[in-house]
Order: structure tokens, then C-alpha cells, then sequence
């Protein structure tokens, strides 16, 4: 099943992502849009309110100053002049309340005539003091904003104080006029807002293909099981070639950091053959590439997304003991070959000594047996002689068959030592690395070529050195390829499937061993390579 498969009937039931998104958006939106009006109201009801202050302080100021008003207070009954002109001003002005009082407090004007030579309800104390005061009191006519100013004379004497007011209803109603400009502003940011929030629900619904969240996570865990469930190495590299990508085996088989994300191969100290591979032209084909004496397989895809370059991605297969059997198969098949050609030549000889008998030539029969018994034995006494290892002695014995139906002339040297009982895996190397050399010197030989091989230990079976050089008669190696002739890919011989494998793999079987290989190419071409009888692995 599909990771992205739905329950049957689930979808009536689910909100989408994008439907949730609109709602939490509203929710958000409404939310702030409301708890800005609020603070704008606010706001306003305390502007209009320090306006209205500063409307009665005004008043309250002008009446102080007013010469008709300090004239009247002087007087013996400032109440004949102030009472009906206040209530002029009052009525001429729109305020609730004009109170004028004396130095004593006692009212010389009111609205209420009534109230006209009474104390106020209020200590009059601070005002005649010189003390400006503007605030909200309960009065005759309610709650009211008020002012109170002290009247000076010319002298610059308190002789009285005037009181300003005006409705807080008032005050009230014009704070909510602005009301339907607070209300007209909200609901136009909550419609923008909501188609706003439309969009980008739709907008992320395209950006993830329709996939709800479950659906994402779904998708990815599927990917990651997958990605980290195979056995190949699989490393991703965006555009600029840094990796985003890389599951355990790939980790594993280059070596990487746990920092690799988001670096490039070069920053993160690969080899030039890793780099190329990695981050090269060459896309499509199986590439080899030697890491650490390990042979890998690499097959490098772009990848596009949207009709646009967004990466490649490299898989990594591990070769190595698949390479290694193949070489040792083909060893026995070289063994094999050469039997076959030993009892090929064999029966032709038992042919020739038969048809000699049948002559009646016994003479001539017997001194071709015993030459016969003299050459045979001879080489193969000497290579059994000098290589002690039954295995060992079996390929090279093999591959001086094979040297000769090539016509090539195959010579051990005398220097040739090798000691029995080698080692399972020092026989399994020495097998790759003679095959291997030998194989190349004959084909560099030719026919009527020569090749010489030495095999010979140094030391004891601990701490033991083997040393195998190979010397051939033919053209030599150009210096181009001489310098890298054991990398992966470079070759002495003609392009087959194999190219460029064999030199490699002994150059990984000395290293792996703490050995080392080198070629020398100044007269005759010859290879030397160095095994440690004891294993050290090498991470060079």
C-alpha cells in the first residue's frame, strides 16, 4: 500500500492544512485587530478628553482675566454684575457650568441662582492658594469636567476664582463618534487579511501537492526507511555540489564525517578520484573509485525537478570481495589452462613415443623419454625448489605454460625463496599480485619477449618481508601513465571490461598489508612489490 494512501471515509472527517491554516490565521488576525481597536479607542477617548480639559482650563483662563470680572469682585456685591453676565457667557458658549467666587469662596455667580452667596461643596482652600485644578466632580448638573483658576488683581492678589464646566456625557459622546472610523478600519483589515490568508492556504497547499501534514510525514518516513533500508550507498548533491544526502553505507564506504551536510567533497578532504566522481561531468556510466582499499561501483544521475538542474545523486556499491574472488577465479582458471596444456602436450608426446615403438625404433623411443624426463623435471624441480608453497608454485608453474604457448620466455630467478605454510590471506594476496603483474608483463613482452620473476621472503615467518619483481623486455610505460598507473581506470593494455583493475588491486593489496608497490621504468620495465607476512592494515 501507498504510504500516501488514506483511510476509507477519513476524508469527511479531516480538516485540511490549508482550511486549518485559514482558521488559526482568522483566529490570529481578529484577535490582533480587536486588541488594536481597543488600544486605538482608547487612545481616542484620551485624546478627546484632554481636549475637552484643555477647552475648560481655556475658558476658565479667559474668564479670570477678564477685567469686567476683577472690577465686579472689588466691589460690595460683585453678585448684581456677575451672576447675569455668567450666565450670558454660559448660555453664549455651550458650557454647562460658569461659577465665579470671591476671596472668601463665597459664590457670586452660579447657574442655579439659588446657589449664589453659599460656600461650594468643595474646599475652596487650594485655588485661593494660587493652585490651577482640572478634573472630573459631581456637581448640580452631574457628573461634570471642570477647571478652577484664581483671579488675580493688580497687585497680584487672589480676590477670587473662577470654575469651568462641562457634561462628561458629552465627553463620552464625542469618544464614540470616532467609534465607527475604529470599526470601519478593523473590518477592512480582517477582510484583507482573510483573503490574504486564502492565498497563502492555497499557496501552501500548492507548495506541498496537495499533501496534508500526516500525509508529509508519511512520505518521509517512507523515504528514510527506504534510503537507510538498502544496501548501496546513496549520496545526494545539490546544484553547487554540496551534499545534502548521504545514508549509513555511503557514510560508511567514503568515510564521511558526521558534519558532512552541506559541505563539498573537497571541503571535506576527498581523495581527486572521489571529487571527480562526486562532483565530475561523467553521469550515467558505472565509475570505479578506490577508497581505502575498498573497490567501489559508482553510477552518478542528475537530477532535474521542474524542468530545472537541482542535483545529482550517487549511488556507491561495494565490489571489493567480488573483485578480489574474480581475480582468485581467474587464477585457478590460468592453473587450469595451464594443466590442460601440460596434458594436451603431454598426449601428443605419449603419441609421438607410441608411433616410435610401433617403428620398432625402442632406441629412439627411450633417449626421447629420458630427454623428455630431464627438461620436465628440471623446471618444475626448480620452481618447486624455490617456491615451497604448493599454491604459489601451482600458478607460477601455470603461468610458464601460459608463457610459452605465448611465446615468451619465463624465467625465475635465482634469487626465488618462498617458504611453505604461508599464511591463508599472505597466499590469497601473493596469488592477486603475481597473477596480476605477470599477466601484464607478458602482455607487454610479446612473443619473443622475456619476463623474469623473483618471489623470495625476507626475514622469518613474524616479521617477515615478501618481495615479487617482475621484470619485462617490452616497450616500457610512458611517464603520463607511469606516475598514475595504480589508479582505478589506467591501463598498460588494450580497453576491455576490466580495464584498469588489475594494477589496482595489487597496489590495495600491498597498502592493505602495510606493503607498497612502485614501478621503475628506466631500462626495462620492472614492478616490485612488498608484503608484510604479517598484516597491517594500512588506511592510507
Amino acid at each position: 500500500m501507498s504510504v500516501l494512501a488514506r483511510r476509507p471515509g477519513s476524508a469527511h472527517r479531516e480538516v485540511s492544512l490549508g482550511h486549518r491554516l485559514f482558521r488559526w490565521n482568522m483566529v490570529l488576525l481578529i484577535g490582533a485587530v480587536t486588541l488594536v481597536s481597543l488600544l486605538w479607542g482608547v487612545n481616542q477617548y484620551i485624546e478627546v478628553r484632554q481636549q475637552y480639559e484643555d477647552r475648560v482650563l481655556t475658558m476658565a483662563e479667559s474668564v479670570a482675566v477678564m477685567e469686567t470680572v476683577r472690577d465686579a469682585l472689588e466691589t460690595e456685591d460683585p453678585s448684581k454684575i456677575l451672576a447675569p453676565w455668567a450666565e450670558t457667557l454660559r448660555e453664549a458658549t455651550g458650557y454647562e457650568y460658569i461659577m465665579i467666587a470671591d476671596r472668601d469662596g463665597i459664590r457670586q455667580s452660579h447657574p442655579d441662582p439659588a446657589a449664589i452667596g453659599h460656600r461650594p461643596d468643595l474646599d475652596p482652600a487650594p485655588v485661593l492658594a494660587g493652585n490651577i485644578w482640572t478634573g472630573v466632580e459631581h456637581g448640580y448638573a452631574g457628573l461634570t469636567m471642570r477647571a478652577r483658576v484664581p483671579i488675580y488683581n493688580d497687585s497680584e492678589e487672589v480676590i477670587g476664582f473662577v470654575s469651568v464646566g462641562i457634561l462628561a456625557s458629552e465627553v463620552r459622546l464625542a469618544s464614540i463618534g470616532e467609534l465607527p472610523l475604529i470599526f470601519g478600519v478593523a473590518l477592512l483589515a480582517v477582510g484583507i487579511g482573510a483573503v490574504g490568508a486564502r492565498l497563502l492556504a492555497r499557496r501552501l497547499r500548492a507548495d506541498t501537492h496537495g499533501l496534508e501534514p500526516r500525509e508529509i510525514t508519511a512520505l518521509l518516513d517512507g523515504r528514510e526507511a527506504l534510503l537507510y533500508a538498502i544496501g548501496e550507498g546513496v549520496i545526494g548533491l545539490d546544484s553547487e555540489g554540496r551534499i545534502v544526502l548521504a545514508n549509513t553505507p555511503a557514510q560508511q564506504l567514503l568515510r564521511l564525517p558526521e558534519n558532512h551536510l552541506g559541505r563539498t567533497p573537497a571541503e571535506l578532504g576527498l581523495g581527486a578520484e572521489a571529487q571527480t566522481v562526486l562532483s565530475g561531468p561523467e553521469a550515467g556510466e558505472d565509475l570505479l573509485l578506490s577508497v581505502d582499499g575498498l573497490i567501489l561501483v559508482c553510477n552518478r544521475r542528475p537530477v532535474r525537478v521542474r524542468e530545472a538542474d537541482s542535483g545529482v545523486v550517487v549511488t556507491l556499491r561495494d565490489r571489493t570481495e567480488l573483485t578480489r574472488l574474480s581475480d582468485q577465479l581467474d587464477g585457478a582458471r590460468t592453473v587450469t589452462d595451464g594443466l590442460r596444456a601440460q596434458r594436451h602436450e603431454f598426449a601428443n608426446r605419449i603419441h609421438t613415443v607410441a608411433g616410435m615403438l610401433e617403428l620398432g625404433t625402442i632406441d629412439q623411443a627411450q633417449a626421447y623419454l629420458s630427454e623428455l624426463s630431464l627438461a620436465t623435471s628440471g623446471a618444475d624441480a626448480e620452481i618447486a625448489a624455490r617456491i615451497q608453497d604448493m599454491t604459489v608454485a601451482a600458478l607460477v608453474l601455470a603461468k610458464s605454460v601460459q608463457a610459452a604457448e605465448r611465446g615468451v620466455q619465463l624465467t625465475l630467478s635465482e634469487l626465488s625463496h618462498l617458504p611453505e605454510n604461508q599464511s591463508h590471506d599472505l597466499r590469497d594476496d601473493l596469488l592477486l599480485v603475481i597473477g596480476n603483474l605477470m599477466d601484464n608483463a607478458m602482455e607487454a613482452a610479446g612473443p619473443n619477449g622475456r619476463v623474469e620473476l623473483m618471489v623470495r621472503q625476507h626475514g622469518d615467518q613474524m616479521d617477515g618481508l615478501v618481495e615479487v619483481r617482475v621484470i619485462d623486455s617490452g616497450p616500457g610505460l610512458d611517464l603520463d601513465i607511469a606516475e598514475d598507473v595504480f589508479s582505478i581506470g589506467r591501463s598498460t593494455k588494450d580497453q576491455d571490461g576490466r580495464r584498469g583493475l588489475g594494477l589496482a588491486l595489487v597496489h590495495q593489496a600491498c597498502l592493505r598489508r602495510g606493503g607498497s608497490v612502485s614501478v621503475d621504468t628506466e631500462d626495462e620495465t620492472t614492478f616490485c612489490a612488498y608484503l608484510p607476512v604479517r598484516q597491517e592494515v594500512n588506511s592510507a
